[in-house]
């Protein structure tokens, strides 16, 4: 950490952050003179701090803000050290943090560590997930009454129209994307393919698979605060709410996972296009506990105006071989790339509490042996098969009262969670279509 900040003597000042439940960064500014402090002692916030609603309040009925006496947690640095904040006009560092109890045990409350928990279970059983995330956002000219495609800052106009898998509005964009590409290699983001999506305004880019799925988190967690970062510096706005848009496809964050053994090889190959049964109960996991875990999918109001039939989101709980209408896809390709597909969750969600879902669901799978049920032929939106929650206030019901759940995430996270969206849900009905949009498009 030292030696990043002496090969960067520009940096001015530091930010320290980490990740609250609904993924948002929560921490301080800090003058370069005091680095070295903080790398060696972190700092110290509220335990509250990470379980604020996606306004910033504390949550009313909490337990840790007056039952409690609102007492400090201990924030240390991550293993991610310093990095450079492309998007802000003074050089400046980010030191990633994460929270623990004054007695040095991890916080139960803190996404990342949700997401460690799990990787400890796979571990234990001489396991090694392989993830990739895939991020879908929308660039947004935000100036005006209503939000609207940016105009092309090549051209000076304003393509009103879906552009799927077109070079020009990549072009249109190429300086943006440019320095979005320049910013990932400054950060150590491993971001890969760029394309156009169906949206107005919408595009997607990939982040290559590792085999450290806790840095798949935080570069998924990063590259989302440096896309809506640098978009501000451009003169716009990204979002990665699920629906900016009534009439054009939400933004989705699909994963792709595979797992390998202590000899590093591929538990889901068999060598051809079927694979497993290892592969099969992993994805039997994710279908059992898919219902229950959809809030961390949906965590917002916006994120169900996604989940409809025809949308490009999945709505029924299934699965199938090269089929995108369903919820968990199983990629045609290499058997020793052999991977499963889920597509469930909104680019609005929180990439560790995602990714933990995701993983932890379907090591319930392989550890149960799980059996799925036949994998789907033809359109899922037309099957008889279980459906996701269709709202809010299901979702949150169900993650609540789950054993699937439970067997995921720590039951103080359970708490904390349900009692920040339930708020959520109590101050968001008094919002109209408008003021959701720009809290949500700055938020999420």
């Amino acid at each position: 950490m030292h030696d990043w900040l002496r090969e960067h003597p520009e940096v001015r000042t530091i930010r320290v952050a980490a990740a609250d439940l609904n993924g948002q960064a929560r921490g301080k500014r800090i003058p370069r003179r005091f680095a070295d402090r903080i790398a060696e002692d972190g700092t110290r916030f509220p335990l509250s701090v990470l379980s604020l609603d996606v306004w910033g309040e504390d949550i009313e009925d909490s337990p840790l803000v007056f039952d409690e006496g609102d007492p400090d947690g201990v924030l240390l640095p991550t293993d991610r050290g310093f990095m450079p904040m492309p998007w802000l006009e003074a050089p400046t560092a980010l030191l990633p943090l994460w929270m623990f109890r004054e007695d040095g045990r991890p916080y139960d409350g803190d996404p990342r560590h949700a997401l460690a928990s799990v990787l400890k279970r796979y571990a234990a059983d001489g396991l090694r997930p392989v993830v990739a995330t895939e991020l879908e956002f929308y660039l947004i000219d935000d100036s005006g009454k209503r939000p609207q495609m940016p105009k092309s800052p090549r051209s000076g106009k304003r393509r009103i129209g879906a552009e799927t898998l077109a070079l020009r509005a990549l072009d249109a964009f190429d300086r943006f994307f440019t320095d979005l590409y320049d910013a990932c290699e400054e950060m150590d983001i491993p971001a890969d393919t760029a394309i156009s999506e169906a949206g107005l305004g919408q595009f997607e880019i990939n982040l290559m698979h590792q085999s450290d799925a806790l840095k798949a988190a935080d570069d998924t967690w990063l590259f989302k605060l440096l896309v809506k970062g640098l978009a501000r510096r451009h003169g716009f706005a990204a979002s990665f709410m699920a629906k900016p848009y009534e009439d054009y496809a939400g933004n989705g964050m699909h994963m792709h996972f595979s797992v390998l053994d202590r000899q590093g090889r591929n538990i889901f190959d068999n060598g051809g296009p079927e694979g497993t049964a290892a592969l099969k109960s992993a994805v039997a996991g994710c279908l059992a506990a898919l219902h229950d875990s959809t809030l961390v999918f949906a965590p917002h109001a916006n994120s169900f105006d996604r989940l409809v039939p025809g949308a490009h989101a999945p709505t029924a709980i299934t699965w199938a071989y090269e089929n995108r209408t369903t919820a968990i896809r199983i990629p045609s390709g290499k058997p020793v790339a052999r991977r499963i597909e889920h597509r469930v969750a909104g680019g609005d969600v929180n990439p560790y509490l995602m990714i933990a879902g995701v993983l932890g669901s379907a090591l319930i799978g392989i550890e149960d042996g799980m059996t799925p049920p036949p994998p789907l032929l033809g359109n899922a939106y037309d099957s008889a098969s279980p459906r996701l929650p269709t709202s809010w206030e299901e979702a949150i019901d169900d993650f609540e009262a789950s054993p699937l759940v439970a067997r995921i995430f720590p039951q103080e996270l359970i708490r904390n969670y349900v009692l920040t969206k339930r708020q959520e849900v109590r101050y968001m009905a008094e919002l109209g279509p408008d003021e959701q949009m720009d809290l949500y498009l700055d938020t999420v």
